[in-house]
């Protein structure tokens, strides 16, 4: 079978295809045919050393991925062969709290990942997607769509009439925003694109924010919000904007930590205790989380923002689009 791989040393020029065997499913096991994948900044960094410069290669990367059942091994019970299933992002987490060894399963970064023709994976670390879903649209919700799921809706309990901060138009802040509309929040958008923004609008957003025209945005985010702050903030950028968060945020309010797009940066604590405010790591969920969440995007029958679908063969050409971050949503591959 075709897979790509990580070869003798990091970097998108060193993503290469290559053969290997194709994988049997062992007892327990499923084996998907894939049909699309979709990209994740995480697999950028995995791909050039940034994620885990110890990464042994060669080393098949990328998390999310959606295929086919064309096999099953003995024990199987929860699906059978032609069922549309995507893996989890990390295999062993079922349900509950996160643990060390749930984090250690993490396709494309703890285990081997699935940017292959074929993947065994075990039938606790795969479910069912919506049936009103393309195979390219599918393909972004284990990693991007559970964050933004976990973040509000599970972490954050997110209520009607309340607000929420999306920063920027990447995959987790439009799954946060689509979710936040259907839960009857308001939403307030960044972007440094005005086109972007307008998007955005269409798509729900009550405001949205220019952050290279307007710099102090989390100031704008306080005058949009009678002074007060909004209640959530989805954080994708990292040390580089916490500080602008725990400003934009009211007193008692909540914030998930999710990327690190901004890069490093130093942040001073005191406004999270002077503020009460609760700042949540959030590291993707749990298939119970994902299974809560196909079923809620199955009865409003959302519809992930594909901004653009690249061959197989042309997955780097794919990872070098989203490093310009020209993309509005989601990057997917097809074979």
């Amino acid at each position: 079978m075709k897979v790509f791989e990580i070869q003798g040393g990091f970097g998108i020029d060193n993503l290469k295809l290559a053969e290997r065997p194709e994988p049997r499913p062992g007892p327990g096991q499923v084996l998907l045919k894939l049909r699309a994948w979709s990209l994740n900044y995480r697999d950028l960094m995995v791909i050039k050393g940034l994620y885990n410069p110890k990464l042994r290669l060669p080393f098949i990367p990328f998390s999310d991925g959606v295929g086919e059942v064309a096999a099953v091994g003995d024990g199987v019970t929860r699906f059978k062969v032609g069922e549309r299933l995507a893996g989890t992002f990390m295999q062993k987490w079922q349900a509950g709290e996160l643990n060390d060894a749930a984090a250690k399963s993490a396709l494309g970064g703890g285990i081997e990942g699935i940017l292959a023709e074929y993947a065994a994976l075990d039938q606790d670390g795969v479910v069912r997607v919506p049936e009103h879903l393309t195979d390219e649209e599918a393909a972004t919700l284990p990693c991007a769509a559970v964050t933004a799921w976990h973040s509000l809706i599970r972490a954050g309990r997110l209520c009607p009439g309340e607000s929420v901060l999306v920063q920027g138009t990447g995959g987790v802040s439009l799954f946060a925003l689509q979710f936040a509309k259907t839960s009857g929040a308001r939403i307030i958008a960044t972007s440094s694109s005005d086109d972007k923004l307008k998007r955005v609008l269409g798509l729900g957003a009550s405001d949205g924010i220019n952050y290279r025209s307007t710099p102090d945005w989390e100031e704008k985010v306080r005058d949009l919000t009678a002074g007060i702050g909004v209640d959530h903030v989805v954080e994708v950028g990292g040390a580089g904007t916490l500080g602008k968060s725990l400003r934009a945020v009211r007193t008692g309010g909540h914030i998930s930590l999710i990327g690190v797009l901004s890069g490093g940066g130093q942040v001073n604590p005191m406004p999270i205790l002077m503020k009460n405010v609760r700042v949540q790591g959030i590291y993707v969920g749990s298939r119970a989380m994902f299974e809560d969440m196909n079923r809620a995007i199955a009865l409003h029958q959302l519809r992930p923002n594909v901004d653009r679908v690249f061959p197989f063969a042309e997955v780097p050409d794919a990872l070098r689009y989203m490093e310009s971050a020209a993309h509005f949503g989601k990057i997917c591959v097809r074979i």
